[in-house]
């Protein structure tokens, strides 16, 4: 039987995916999580083989606990689940060292052959993240190669995203439980990355690369 940690914070998702293992007869339900901590909670106390991610979790965001359970967990896979599009977190994903990348809206049978393939040891990787890693390939590894939202990092990332749909350096602050100027030297950083000038460019820039949050 493949044991499967389902994380995500939002109750009707998770009882949606209970639905979804209960119809595999080699899966069974480990676990759930609602937020970053309780996930490394139970990862360090229950047997799993495999973790299934929401990036958008309260308290520590998916990637940072993507992070934590591969530092402690080397071999343990993580399948990452979200709204966001492939382009926009597949690839930092991967690069963390998570074992796929599936969207939410991929259906049942996606879902449970993304989890019996990481759960083989192998990679989860739909057309889309296979385009962008050969993309990524043929780019290089220099930096100066990189579209530039690849610069940042994931903290600056996180920022990146709620400063392009509006959100205060006060209320990003409070949700990331950082202080504002920790947050305020992120925006620097990316404005300077960017190259944007202020906010409303720093949108623009997310609009026109496809970056917006879902």
């Amino acid at each position: 039987m493949i044991r499967v940690l389902v994380c995500d914070d939002h109750l009707i998702v998770r009882q949606g995916i209970k639905q979804i293992l209960g119809d595999a007869p080699d899966i069974v339900l480990a676990g759930e999580a609602d937020s970053g901590a309780e996930a490394l909670r139970l990862a360090r106390t229950i047997a799993i083989d495999v973790v299934l991610m929401d990036i958008a979790m309260p308290q520590r965001d998916g990637l940072d606990v993507l992070r934590r359970l591969k530092s402690e967990f080397a071999k343990l896979p993580v399948l990452m689940l979200s709204t966001y599009s492939d382009k926009q977190y597949a690839l930092r994903c991967l690069k963390l060292g998570a074992a796929g990348y599936l969207n939410k809206s991929a259906d049942s049978e996606q879902m449970i052959g993304a989890i019996r393939r990481v759960a083989g040891g192998a990679l989860f990787i739909t057309p889309t993240v296979a385009e962008q890693l050969a993309t990524s390939v043929r780019a290089g590894a220099m930096a100066a190669d990189k579209p530039l939202h690849e610069k940042l990092s994931q903290r600056e990332y996180q920022v990146f995203q709620l400063l392009s749909v509006g959100h205060s350096v006060r209320e990003i602050a409070d949700q990331l439980l950082l202080s504002s100027n920790t947050v305020s030297t992120y925006r620097a950083r990316i404005l300077e990355k960017t190259g944007a000038r202020n906010d409303v460019e720093l949108a623009l820039f997310a609009v026109r690369s496809d970056l917006m949050p879902a």
